[in-house]
């Protein structure tokens, strides 16, 4: 599933689990959610959203919309609301959600680097463990006097 998703800095690309679940595992804990927790979050909103850009807050349930508001507070979702007038006279008003495709993008690509950097590692895991037993081994010169 795919919501289509134009950024300032190129074409239109699509905002897949994938790239929600990165968002969501790099705002929410900086302690580190579980990648299963973030990816069936992920799956979650997406299932609501659909194909569409925005949603009715309405259809959600409020054990969903706490979820949504924290996701609006790490900056993932943000609410819009319209007002239109009823044929009585009363003022109706609808509450909507839509993705900060930005933000996620941001968020999305910080993970990416992240994971990028634990996987390649340091310099220094490339040096055998008998270099750093030989080096400290080695006599220091004694300071002057």
């Amino acid at each position: 599933m795919a919501i289509q998703m134009k950024t300032e800095k190129g074409p239109a690309s699509a905002l897949t689990v994938e790239d929600l679940t990165r968002a969501i595992k790099n705002s929410i804990d900086r302690t580190g959610m579980k990648e299963e927790e973030a990816r069936a979050m992920a799956q979650h909103v997406l299932n609501f959203f659909g194909y569409s850009e925005r949603i009715i807050d309405n259809v959600l349930e409020p054990e969903d919309r706490d979820a949504f508001y924290m996701l609006e507070d790490s900056g993932i979702l943000t609410t819009e609301r319209e007002e239109t007038t009823l044929y009585d006279g009363r003022e109706w008003r609808i509450h909507y959600w839509m993705f900060r495709k930005e933000r996620i993008a941001e968020l999305s690509e910080a993970q990416k680097a992240k994971e990028e950097l634990a996987r390649v590692g340091t310099v220094y895991d490339d040096v055998p463990e008998d270099t750093w037993v030989a080096s400290s081994r080695e006599k220091k010169p004694e300071p002057p006097q």
